[in-house]
């Protein structure tokens, strides 16, 4: 018999009995019509469960993690506003039942069990996942998360106290409202999670209000490893900046009181705090998993004796508000209702192609306000001297700083965070003087965790504004890059374009760095990047093209809701000249504000049918090296500048290639996983066009005098190019 079954049976024999688990008295605040009110949440939660894995059974439901043994949750809801943003852990349907009964107008049983058949009108996915989740009860949705939610908790707590500051025009979340995430006691091990509460604490340490809600659901075991016993108190009782507060969750009496004294605290003080929820875990880990291979009987039936729901029935007869009877048949009525919805639920039509799925990968545009930009004597007055200077060619770093302030002036929204960029302007001096010229508010030098950084950013963008967060070295990108990967490029995928977290993310990266930092200074592998679904990747050559093009990645992500990764070339940075000492040929000067190149728009310099050069970032510099002495050779070439890496401008590249003899692709980064994979195919796909490429090694950047050993250099350009239109080098 499987376990549901077992506790299920249980509880209708234990309940007909008035054979109730031992427990304390009710007393925390609820009248007796709210408690009661609890309880039908929790009945429908646990109806929705056993009803989840009968779908299953019969081929109809896709998803069987359930709630059993966490209905505890319902009183933490009812402890919150449905206005208070809320991350919730998978086993939290009974959080949102809860809130659903604080909105009006919810039908959240049908709502739900749409979400379990993969209807397509699932209001909340559209059937492309069973996550909870709710526009209406501000849940954004999370999907089998381990922790990876916590960092982006932060960052919406800290929007709530800078929109105090600076509201942004497209502000969700109200001025006294709170943040809250939830999770297992597992996932509060996991590095993700670990960072959060660090970066939460460190924050609050210093004064900076961080509203935000921890609530760690506690029931002893993740999956089939057993929590020790008193470790989530032991680690979490005494942290700096980061208060404790414990309830049994098996009593929503207890819950609620506890949770509302740490909603209080965290409301009043604007500090975060951390509730520490005792639970059980009822029927394994999910519908396939069997507790009894890794527990004992015993103990899995100790769990089962201390069913929340015969909890809650006890509650309720003690305190006069419900005889065991009644409490029954609110049961019955609850788990024949879900069947009932079911039954109907499985009818309606599911998502059938691909067009369907991918429908909302890319998020709905939204209306934003226009205006004329700053005035004349506005940018005068941030940019000071350098006015002058903008008259003169300059190398890209200074390019991107004035494009950044450009940006930062009528877009009070936008905000930098990273480490160094504020007091020290960055590594490289990309972002120096912005923090003097916007403040400590919009140019925010964070802690050293690049999954905070991210977190904070898509955080952020919950509650409006538009973050441009940095990530110091393109090697640094790699213990986060899950923020982007499962966390903010599949927001709007699993929301149906509802919710989106807009950004531009700034990676310096890339090679050819003279002697410098090897590896983890030199990372030359966008491969991580390249393979999500939705994400822009931008990455600009000259100093003009990085100015431009900036600006429409911001334009993208703040009216279009795009996130956008812009790859900096460090060794781009300073270059200044291009064949010979202070021939100054690579600077340029800062193009008007209102230029900007468009997402797809390639750069095309020479107009030769011999051979046309396709590549991006160091190897366009390369390649236009190479480029005079294959003239001299006599090869009239062109060479093509990508810019945009991802989605790749197939359609412009074509028609820029279609009256050449010969390709060749240029690509720095590593032959394995390189867009000069894509590119090959492209042509041999699309074309008849003979392509060859060059590529960096499948090896990590030396430093010292090796730096470039494993890098395309313009004379293996030059020597390839002749090879490949039929000259000999």
């Amino acid at each position: 018999m499987p376990r549901s079954l077992i506790v299920h049976e249980n509880f209708l024999r234990r309940v007909a009995a008035g054979d109730f688990p031992p427990g304390s008295p009710p007393a925390g605040g609820l009248s007796n019509a709210e408690a009661v009110g609890l309880y039908r949440a929790q009945c429908l939660s646990r109806a929705l469960d056993r009803t989840s894995r009968a779908m299953q059974k019969a081929g109809q439901g896709y998803y069987t993690i359930g709630s059993s043994g966490h209905e505890g949750m319902a009183a933490v809801a009812h402890a919150l506003r449905p206005t208070d943003i809320a991350f919730l852990h998978y086993r939290d349907a009974a959080f949102q039942i809860a809130r659903a009964a604080q909105v009006p107008g919810q039908t959240i049983a049908w709502d739900m069990l749409l979400s379990f058949a993969a209807a397509s009108e699932d209001p909340i996915s559209g059937g492309r996942h069973k996550v909870l989740g709710s526009k209406a009860l501000t849940i954004p949705p999370q999907t089998s998360t381990i922790a990876s939610h916590l960092p982006k908790a932060v960052g919406a707590a800290f929007s709530l106290g800078l929109a105090r500051r600076h509201p942004p025009e497209h502000r969700a979340l109200p001025v006294d409202a709170i943040a809250m995430c939830s999770f297992g006691d597992a996932s509060a091990n996991h590095s993700t999670a670990q960072g959060a509460f660090n970066t939460a604490q460190w924050t609050a340490y210093q004064g900076t209000p961080l509203p935000l809600l921890f609530v760690c659901e506690d029931n002893g075991i993740g999956i089939s490893t057993k929590t020790p016993t008193g470790w989530i108190a032991a680690t979490f009782s005494n942290r700096p900046g980061l208060a404790y507060f414990h309830a049994d969750g098996l009593d929503i009496h207890d819950t609620f009181r506890v949770a509302r004294m740490a909603v209080d605290f965290v409301r009043l003080r604007r500090k975060p705090a951390f509730l520490h929820l005792r639970t059980v875990r009822l029927y394994g880990h999910a519908g396939a998993d069997m507790p009894t291979t890794y527990m004992s009987r015993t103990e899995v039936e100790a769990e089962e004796g201390n069913d929340p729901l015969l909890h809650t029935a006890r509650l309720l007869s003690e305190a006069g508000a419900l005889e065991p009877a009644q409490a029954l048949a609110i049961y019955e009525e609850t788990c024949a209702r879900a069947e009932r919805i079911a039954a109907h639920a499985v009818t309606r039509p599911r998502l059938r192609d691909a067009a369907g799925v991918m429908a909302s990968i890319v998020p709905p545009a939204r209306a934003c306000r226009q205006g004329n930009g700053p005035s004349a004597e506005e940018r005068a007055a941030v940019f000071g001297g350098d006015i002058r200077a903008m008259d003169e060619p300059q190398p890209m770093s200074r390019l991107i700083n004035w494009a950044l302030a450009d940006l930062m002036l009528p877009h009070g929204e936008i905000v930098l965070a990273g480490e160094d960029v504020g007091r020290k302007g960055g590594v490289y001096g990309v972002t120096q003087k912005l923090q003097g010229r916007f403040g400590p508010d919009r140019v925010i030098d964070t802690l050293l965790d690049e999954q905070a950084i991210l977190g904070l950013a898509i955080g952020m963008a919950h509650n409006g504004f538009l973050p441009v967060p940095e990530i110091q070295f393109l090697a640094y990108l790699h213990n986060a890059e899950d923020q982007l990967r499962g966390e903010a490029a599949t927001l709007p995928f699993f929301s149906n374009g509802q919710y989106a977290n807009p950004m531009v993310v700034r990676i310096a990266g890339l090679g050819y760095q003279k002697g410098f930092g090897g590896h983890f200074h030199n990372d030359n592998s966008l491969a991580v990047l390249r393979d999500i679904p939705g994400l822009v990747i931008a990455c600009p050559s000259t100093g003009a093209d990085a100015a431009r093009m900036l600006r429409e990645c911001v334009r993208l992500a703040r009216e279009e809701q795009r996130v956008v990764v812009f790859v900096e070339p460090i060794a781009l940075y300073p270059m200044r000249d291009l064949h010979a000492e202070k021939d100054g040929l690579w600077m340029t000067r800062y193009p008007p504000p209102d230029e900007r190149i468009a997402l797809g728009d390639i750069g095309v310099h020479g107009a030769g049918a011999d051979l046309a050069i396709v590549t991006y970032g160091n190897g366009h510099y390369l390649s236009r090296q190479a480029e005079k002495t294959l003239r001299e050779r006599g090869v009239d070439l062109r060479i093509i500048d990508l810019r945009w890496l991802a989605p790749l401008p197939e359609a412009a590249l074509l028609d820029a290639t279609r009256d050449c003899r010969h390709v060749l692709i240029v690509d720095e980064c590593r032959r394995t996983g390189s867009q000069s994979e894509a590119l090959m195919a492209l042509f041999a796909e699309r074309t008849r066009t003979p392509a060859a490429r060059i590529a960096a090694e499948d090896s990590f950047i030396a430093t010292g005098p090796a730096y470039a050993a494993t890098l395309p250099s313009a004379e293996a350009i030059v020597a390839r190019a002749l090879e490949l239109v039929g000259e000999k080098a």
